[in-house]
């Protein structure tokens, strides 16, 4: 009886014992041209072993990297695609660059802070200023759904001006749209003072 731990260890397990026996029995086939033969009759056995494959780009590229990678890139047969080397799967991938760019105020985010750049190289006129005007309000949206409180409008013209290098020219006669402020914590405070008052109506009657 053959034990687990006497077998050779399985490279990819979903292919199962077998195929790997298969491939390391055709790195011993001589002939090139019958071990070409058996790479390909290997091949077509391990992608109907997973079927699941076939739902990947490139899925006979796929079954052929992993015929090498189970061979320990030691089988020496004519592939359609490049042959991968060891090097080629365990090279790190490279870092993801990230934007360094700093925000002076993160609760208006960076599509606001692209925005405004955008409208700083605008030419002037009324396309500008309502743009300008359009920035001003969604500064003053952002800004109340961040700190769920009311905001002075000249604020939020500060903080334009401040965003923009003092390049956006600025109407402080502006009136800019009225936002509803939801503050939850008032809404819990007037909540829990109902409950109170109720209790001691109770406790007086």
């Amino acid at each position: 009886m053959e034990y687990n731990t006497e077998r050779n260890r399985l490279v990819i397990s979903e292919y199962g014992r077998n195929i790997q026996r298969m491939i390391e029995h055709a790195m011993t086939i001589e002939n090139r041209e019958e071990r070409n033969k058996a790479a390909k009759a290997i091949i077509g056995v391990m992608g109907q072993l997973n079927p699941h494959l076939r739902d990947i780009n490139d899925f006979t590229h796929k079954l052929w990297d992993h015929l090498f990678i189970i061979s320990d890139f030691q089988l020496d047969v004519d592939s359609p695609y490049p042959i991968p080397t060891r090097q080629t799967f365990e090279e790190k991938p490279k870092n993801l660059s990230y934007p360094s760019s700093n925000i002076r105020f993160r609760h208006y985010g960076r599509i606001m802070d692209a925005m405004i750049k955008k409208a700083i190289d605008w030419p002037e006129g009324q396309e500008k200023d309502a743009l300008i005007e359009m920035i001003l309000n969604q500064l003053k949206k952002s800004y109340i759904a961040w700190n769920r409180d009311s905001v002075n409008d000249d604020v939020i013209f500060d903080h334009l001006e401040k965003m923009s290098d003092g390049k956006l020219k600025i109407d402080r006669n502006m009136k800019l749209t009225h936002v509803q402020v939801e503050n939850q914590n008032r809404n819990n405070q007037k909540k829990k003072k109902r409950k109170s008052s109720k209790r001691n109506h109770r406790h007086k009657n």
